[in-house]
């Protein structure tokens, strides 16, 4: 049995009126890779900031490798350093080269020198695919580029966790594969991943576990095959029937 990397139990979270998460029990095992889908608005971002403390969740229990996670400064910087995440925007810093942008968290948050936190950088740019771009500028780089940039920053802090939010629907279509690549090969080297994503040609190559959300609840938890296969539910059968002829 793997070691738990992430226990969700009953976590509820309200934005004002609107009830956002309802009830969210979910499990990922150290080395698991979950998707999560449904359609929009349905919550698959907010539970993905609610691992990493971008969100607060109102009530129930949140673990990571069973350290509960409070609404405290202590415990957003430990979570901070165990998980990383990559954003539909790139967030990357505009002002900095693509170097710069992936010593500054090994550097600051790690205490890395400067010629280790670069040989870190440089290690990791080479294994999404990019090591030629390492003095440029983002704004000199596509999207898929900048992605993979984005995705390399989270693998230099090294985390135990790497959370996707929809990391390729900002991209243009012929750039999506670049990026679905190197997320492939992480998931094939073992990273444990939660992703939110539509890509469901991904969903089927690597995940584990498919989460089905809509309207803030988790309605179907499957495997791949079971989930495309035999969806159990209406809701889900709907969803997978409409996003699969696009």
């Amino acid at each position: 049995m793997s070691e738990t990397a992430i226990e969700l139990i009953d976590v509820n979270k309200w934005f004002g009126d609107f009830h956002v998460l309802k009830d969210i029990n979910l499990t990922v095992g150290a080395g698991e890779k979950v998707v999560i889908c449904g359609p929009s608005g349905s919550g698959k971002s907010t539970v993905v900031r609610c691992i990493n403390r971008l969100e607060e969740h109102q009530s129930g229990t949140i673990r990571l490798y069973g350290n509960e996670l409070a609404n405290d400064a202590k415990s957003v910087t430990s979570i901070q350093g165990e998980v990383g995440m990559v954003f539909q925007q790139f967030n990357l810093f505009p002002h900095l080269s693509v170097l710069d942008n992936l010593t500054l968290g090994p550097m600051k948050a790690r205490g890395l020198s400067r010629a280790e936190a670069e040989s870190r950088a440089r290690h990791y740019l080479e294994r999404v695919r990019i090591p030629d771009q390492a003095d440029k500028m983002p704004k000199q780089l596509s999207g898929g580029q900048q992605q993979r940039v984005a995705i390399a920053r989270s693998l230099c802090m090294e985390p135990k966790v790497l959370l996707f939010d929809e990391p390729t629907s900002a991209l243009d279509p012929e750039m999506i594969s670049e990026v679905l690549d190197v997320m492939v090969e992480l998931a094939r080297d073992g990273m444990t991943m939660v992703v939110v994503t539509h890509e469901m040609g991904f969903a089927r190559k690597v995940a584990d576990q498919m989460v089905f959300m809509d309207q803030g609840e988790i309605v179907e938890k499957a495997s791949p095959d079971a989930f495309f296969g035999a969806p159990r539910t209406q809701r889900c059968q709907t969803f997978l029937s409409q996003i699969l002829q696009h």
